[in-house]
């Protein structure tokens, strides 16, 4: 089927809707330890931008754990992120009515993320913004995660909409590099902070409790 033009704002999940990279960090050190591994900032911060499965991968090579399957361990670091997402004040501060407001003008909203599908309900039920999705995407299912802009391609065909008609909302140096590889209009989440990377952004957004910026209108 044609991909008709249209217009569509497309998320990332992790620190844009919900404030979880503290979340992931507690899940990979208890589970990782728990295996003998030995957790450092320095490769933690190497880790940030991997999914999952290419993070348990990454600590298997460096510290290898005998009787336990690597998609085992990941499934034990995503349901702890789970349990942590579920009974913790995590969402990001006016995201639901920023959401209301795009499809009030007709946006499709999607959701491109690195993160594991399995997850994804638990994130737009806490945010009470599942309805408001016409489409959600893991790079689960991709063979590459992001930098690579495979997860933003599918996002838009499943929405219909050309990558040149779609805006996306990011806070990563690699979800950025993610989005303008596929083509799109990328907007840089800042929620205060002030990082070099945010640079490589088409566009600025500090807080989604400001108005609409008038680039949507």
């Amino acid at each position: 089927m044609e991909i008709k033009p249209a217009k569509a704002v497309i998320f990332d999940m992790d620190g844009v809707l919900i404030d979880s990279e503290k979340f992931w960090k507690q899940a990979e050190s208890e589970v990782f330890s728990s295996l003998g591994v030995k957790i450092t900032d320095e490769f933690t911060q190497f880790t940030q931008s991997m999914t999952t499965a290419e993070v348990t991968e990454f600590w298997y090579k460096k510290y290898p754990w005998d009787n336990i399957a690597l998609d085992t361990v990941e499934q034990q670091v995503i349901s702890r992120v789970i349990e942590l997402i579920a009974t913790e004040d995590c969402t990001i501060a006016g995201i639901k009515k920023f959401i209301e407001d795009l499809k009030s003008k007709q946006y499709k909203i999607g959701l491109a993320t690195n993160s594991p599908y399995r997850i994804i309900q638990t994130v737009l039920d806490k945010a009470e913004i599942a309805h408001l999705f016409d489409h959600i995407t893991s790079a689960e299912f991709e063979e590459h995660g992001k930098p690579h802009p495979a997860v933003y391609f599918t996002s838009a065909k499943n929405l219909k909409v050309d990558p040149q008609h779609c805006f996306v909302i990011e806070d990563s140096q690699s979800g950025i590099l993610a989005a303008k590889n596929a083509g799109m209009t990328v907007i840089a989440f800042t929620n205060q902070n002030s990082e070099i990377y945010f640079d490589l952004a088409d566009h600025r957004i500090i807080s989604f409790e400001d108005p609409l910026p008038a680039l949507f209108s």
